[in-house]
């Protein structure tokens, strides 16, 4: 399956934005789906992740209560909506698709499928 990640900009600090990971080539059924991101100066790292049942979800920390991660089944296409923003969540994010067990979901090697990246950046 391919992925296309798309729906970044650069938005203020307050603000919103919705990612979204379609698939190509390829369906998203029966295939967990997450978001990593990539900072400048840091290493890529875990935002979401939505099980291929697409009822359950897992955040990182630092987004839970501002970013929320859905599965739109009809579209065969994944959303990150992202509130709240600050400037510490500037990355290039990226969506990824697997099957990884629980344990693995947040580790970026249990996702053999990856999207192109696309830019976010929230400024003060």
């Amino acid at each position: 399956v391919q992925l296309q990640a798309s729906g970044g900009g650069s938005v203020q600090v307050g603000g919103s934005l919705r990612l979204s990971c379609a698939a190509s080539g390829g369906t998203f059924s029966g295939y967990q789906v997450a978001w990593f991101r990539l900072a400048p100066g840091k290493e890529r790292e875990f935002v979401a992740t939505i099980r291929a049942s697409g009822g359950n979800t897992y955040y990182t920390d630092s987004v839970k209560g501002r970013f929320t991660i859905s599965r739109d089944r009809r579209k065969d296409t994944i959303y990150l909506q992202m509130d709240s923003l600050r400037p510490e969540d500037t990355a290039v994010y990226y969506c990824a698709a697997g099957r990884p067990i629980l344990s693995s979901q947040r580790n970026e090697d249990a996702y053999p499928y990856w999207g192109q990246g696309t830019k976010v950046t929230v400024s003060s």
